[in-house]
């Protein structure tokens, strides 16, 4: 990468973990000049705004999911194997999300009801996943993996809200039995809706 590349990178990375534990909305061009020791001139000549630089932590944010829970379960076969797979990768990096938080998860929170181009950056990225895993849903149902009746959009629903569940009892109630509930609770939804070609 070229410098500025370089040293835009190297900006987006300390304000994620920053946004990480303070929210989308705590962060601003001096928070991290401060912290990334440079001057807020410097920050602001690679983002323009606050809202690029929030903007900006919510792409890198999603190509990092993408990098630890997605692609590792493109290498399983299509069908349950990497649908389990995309839910285990996915509670792993929740897990290890309980320390700072999940952008997806406190930022919804932050602009639930706040219109503009920063939800939008993050509805749509919530989205895009989303639709991958219901995608690998209906995969699954396709394989012959799960039942014929099965509603994609609806048992993606639920995988997500095990997800939620996880997230909030783990980091806000410290319950040392969310991570296996939601492990299990996941084994029942598809041991009630799978079929015996299943692997």
């Amino acid at each position: 990468m070229l410098k500025g590349q370089q040293t835009k990178a190297v900006i987006v990375d300390a304000a994620l973990a920053l946004a990480a534990q303070i929210g989308l909305e705590g962060l601003s061009i001096g928070a991290v000049a401060e912290i990334t020791k440079m001057s807020k001139s410097g920050v602001f000549a690679h983002f323009g705004s606050r809202e690029e630089l929030q903007i900006s932590v919510i792409r890198e944010y999603h190509t990092k999911f993408e990098e630890e829970v997605f692609f590792p379960a493109l290498r399983e076969p299509r069908g349950l194997p990497r649908l389990r797979a995309l839910f285990e990768n996915w509670v792993r990096r929740t897990s290890v999300e309980i320390d700072s938080g999940c952008i997806y998860i406190s930022g919804a929170v932050e602009f639930d009801d706040r219109p503009g181009p920063v939800r939008d950056a993050l509805a749509g990225s919530v989205d895009v996943w989303m639709q991958a895993l219901r995608r690998a849903v209906a995969q699954a149902r396709d394989q012959g993996h799960l039942r014929a009746n099965v509603d994609a959009a609806q048992l993606a629903f639920e995988i997500h809200g095990l997800i939620l569940a996880l997230h909030y009892e783990a980091r806000f109630l410290h319950s040392e039995q969310a991570l296996p509930r939601a492990r299990l609770g996941f084994d029942r939804l598809m041991q009630a809706h799978q079929t015996r070609a299943s692997p």
